[in-house]
């Protein structure tokens, strides 16, 4: 006999609980559903509560420090969308006279090309009226500016070799209209040989320049000329025909490196070729916070050149690198992304100590 099979007139065990009380391990559902609203509702008010603070904290545009951790994503979305709005409804004082910048620095990949577009950029879109002139054969700052720049597209190379004025290679930008940029093509790739049989060739793209502003008069503000990664002809050429030199520098060791031989070839050209250049601006690029070696290059370069170097330092950004992709800059790429607000702050102060300095020559000028 099965010793598990219930004895006759026993009742069955396994019906013995009453099927109308819940068991001991369950809940019912009416009371888990309170339970669980009950955590929502609680879990949702300290979450709003902080998101709020945070928040709160994030845009206030009056704090000193707007690079401090403000705790989540979205607070830091939000300061920099406030940040960025702000900054597009200031009017940036325009030059007394025009002013000529050369961006410079023999070292390939410190952010020459990216600068100079990027601040021009900045620039016209603040009312300023900037002429970008793309000096490096490699064509990058044409691409940035979705310009085209083809193998047989009338460029700089027509201006420096063909004597062909800038107004006529001199091309509107789609998304400022008060951007201008010659292209370079791969026709310049040659331009340094073919220059050294030419008269006068340190001075080809200043009297070009001179003829197209005395033609321009009072219409442009800016002049930036973007250099190739050397200290060739066409570098040569840049510096001869600016009035400023603008040197983006990237925050690591071997940025540093080579740093004399540029400055040494600025020196040159002041004393026998253009007496009115000088290294005006100093720019730190590819900042990255996390590495101790990007602070000591900063402070090793701010030691050295002191108040030459812009406040702003241009952090690593993924957007920044991305943009050119697209035919476009990172201020209308991603406007609200750290490189383009890092940019933008850049350019607002190049602008302000543009003017200012220009004023207190002036007025130093007049007293005299």
């Amino acid at each position: 006999m099965n010793q598990d099979s219930p004895s006759p007139g026993e009742p069955d065990r396994g019906t013995s609980l009453d099927l109308d009380e819940p068991a001991p391990d369950e809940v019912p559902r009416d009371r888990a559903s309170d339970d669980l609203s009950d955590v929502s509702r609680e879990t949702a008010a300290v979450t709003d509560s902080d998101v709020s603070r945070e928040t709160t904290s994030a845009l206030d545009i009056d704090a000193p420090d707007r690079e401090r951790d403000v705790g989540t994503p979205i607070a830091r979305e939000a300061a920099q969308a406030i940040h960025v709005l702000n900054v597009r409804q200031e009017h940036w004082p325009r030059p007394p006279k025009t002013r000529v910048l050369t961006v410079a620095n023999q070292k390939g990949g410190v952010g020459k090309t990216t600068s100079a577009v990027n601040i021009a950029a900045a620039l016209a879109l603040h009312g300023q009226r900037v002429l970008l002139i793309d000096l490096d054969p490699q064509g990058n700052a044409s691409t940035a500016l979705g310009i085209e720049h083809g193998v047989g597209t009338p460029s700089i190379y027509d201006v420096l070799l063909g004597g062909r004025p800038v107004a006529e290679v001199a091309h509107t930008t789609d998304f400022a209209p008060l951007l201008q940029c010659v292209p370079a093509t791969l026709d310049l790739a040659g331009a340094d040989i073919e220059l050294t049989s030419q008269v006068a060739r340190e001075y080809r793209l200043q009297r070009a320049l001179e003829t197209y502003l005395e033609q321009a008069g009072d219409q442009l503000d800016y002049v930036l000329i973007d250099c190739p990664p050397s200290l060739g002809l066409l570098t040569l050429n840049a510096l001869v025909a600016a009035r400023e030199v603008l040197l983006p520098i990237q925050c690591e060791y071997y940025a540093l490196e080579g740093l004399a031989q540029l400055l040494k070839t600025v020196e040159l050209v002041t004393s026998h070729l253009n007496p009115q250049l000088e290294v005006t601006t100093v720019l730190l690029t590819m900042y990255d916070s996390r590495t101790r070696l990007a602070d000591q290059v900063a402070d090793e370069v701010r030691r050295h050149f002191g108040e030459l170097v812009l406040a702003p330092r241009i952090p690593r950004n993924v957007r920044v690198s991305e943009a050119p992709g697209f035919g476009q800059t990172v201020i209308t790429y991603d406007p609200g992304s750290r490189g383009a607000i890092g940019y933008l702050d850049a350019a607002r102060e190049l602008a302000d100590r543009g003017a200012g300095s220009s004023v207190h020559a002036a007025e130093g000028s007049g007293h005299e």
